[in-house]
């Protein structure tokens, strides 16, 4: 048993990377817990395993004291001397007891810890191996389906992969090869739980990176990633390199680059706009295919504006079912509110014949107060001249 067990050791640090150091700790702490539930015994015991012949001795642990109360945990000086004169009072002296049939149990405890540590070694390792994998894109194998998720094989473990991290517009079948977007990974009792997705937005970065070499040496910059999974999604991009066309690089020869991702993604639609740090050049950009007239950003918000159209393109401006305008808005992080030429023209003449109604009011207003100020000027001037008349004539009968 004692080589057996030796060569088990060395065989599990070499397959599994489980350090041959903690198995025999926790072989020994299983070991004391198996000694006192056989043996019934309380006091206090080691075991130690011997890592060069593979040989396991149990002892009691009991201190030197003058009187002895407990001869389990205790031993009287005057025996202590006889084993070895140098021994004082507060001394721990360890005394071999371990049994005949010991080995069996021995084997039985050794054969459980490391089944145990094989297991949460090998979480461990599932664990970390894919948490650096999270925030990135891994290809998969799709094996089953039940009414929560679908299970995804990606080689040590069987992700899941939920409704609302499906696309809509996909059918999963089992063996299907899928590229998929590791959301998050958690440690959980029951082992390590990967989470992917393919409806994810940055599952479009990572397709990007991969298939364009130079998103992933960061001489083009994806900006925002506006997404509706299997329909259709806007991507702004920039160039770190005046010689680089962010736009053209990433749509690639005749359409390569971001037709290889499309196809990946089963035909959701891809509309590549070029970034700007003027806002209103970036949402006439996102607003694209439609052709944008004007931008007419909000006073007290800023963060909301009016983009003007011609007539004739309000309906692509806006999109399927607001679709375009939806995106373009959320890829810019701006409210935009569409509204067609002739919409913004009849606007702004009803606005100035407002203005114009109201400067007449404010005219009519001002001349009403002119006359009332000038009535009342005459009324104060008789008024005075009255006065001054009968005091002249008051002194004259004086």
């Amino acid at each position: 048993m004692s080589k057996e067990m030796l060569n088990a050791l060395d065989a599990l640090e070499a397959e599994k990377g489980i350090s041959k150091e903690i198995v025999i700790d926790a072989l020994e702490a299983a070991l004391v817990s198996a000694y006192k539930r056989h043996y019934g015994q309380a006091q206090n015991v080691e075991v130690e395993f011997d890592q060069k012949k593979g040989n396991i001795h149990v002892y009691a642990v009991k201190e030197v004291t003058e009187e002895v109360m407990d001869s389990q945990l205790e031993v009287s000086l005057k025996d202590a001397l006889l084993i070895n004169p140098a021994y004082e009072l507060g001394d721990t002296i360890r005394f071999e007891v371990t049994p005949k049939d010991f080995g069996r149990i021995a084997a039985q405890t050794a054969k459980q810890v490391i089944l145990q540590r094989v297991r949460e070694a090998e979480r461990t390792i599932i664990y970390n191996e894919f948490s650096e994998y999270e925030k990135d894109i891994m290809q998969g194998i799709v094996e089953r389906q039940d009414k929560r998720y679908i299970y995804v094989n990606l080689g040590k473990i069987e992700a899941v992969l939920s409704k609302q991290d499906q696309m809509p517009n996909e059918f999963y079948q089992p063996h299907d090869r899928i590229k998929v977007y590791v959301s998050r990974v958690e440690n959980t009792s029951k082992g390590p739980q990967v989470f992917v997705s393919r409806s994810h937005p940055d599952l479009l970065r990572r397709l990007f990176e991969q298939e364009v070499p130079e998103v992933y040496d960061g001489l083009v910059e994806i900006v925002s990633i506006a997404r509706e999974a299997g329909d259709r999604s806007k991507v702004a991009v920039r160039s770190n390199d005046a010689n680089i066309d962010a736009v053209g690089t990433c749509v690639g020869p005749k359409g390569q680059r971001v037709q290889a991702i499309v196809n990946e993604l089963k035909g959701e639609n891809m509309d590549i706009v070029e970034w700007n740090e003027d806002p209103a050049i970036f949402i006439a950009n996102a607003l694209n295919p439609a052709q944008v007239m004007d931008v007419i950003f909000d006073e007290t918000n800023a963060k909301a504006c009016t983009v003007v159209v011609p007539d004739y393109q309000l309906s692509l401006a806006i999109g399927k079912r607001g679709q375009n305008a939806r995106l373009a808005a959320k890829l810019t992080n701006h409210k935009i509110d569409i509204k067609s030429e002739s919409d913004m023209a009849e606007f702004y003449e009803k606005q100035a014949q407002k203005e114009a109604v109201v400067e007449e009011e404010v005219e009519e207003l001002h001349d009403e107060a002119i006359v009332e100020s000038d009535l009342t000027a005459d009324e104060y001037e008789t008024m005075a001249f009255e006065e001054t008349e009968t005091t002249e004539t008051t002194d004259q009968e004086a």
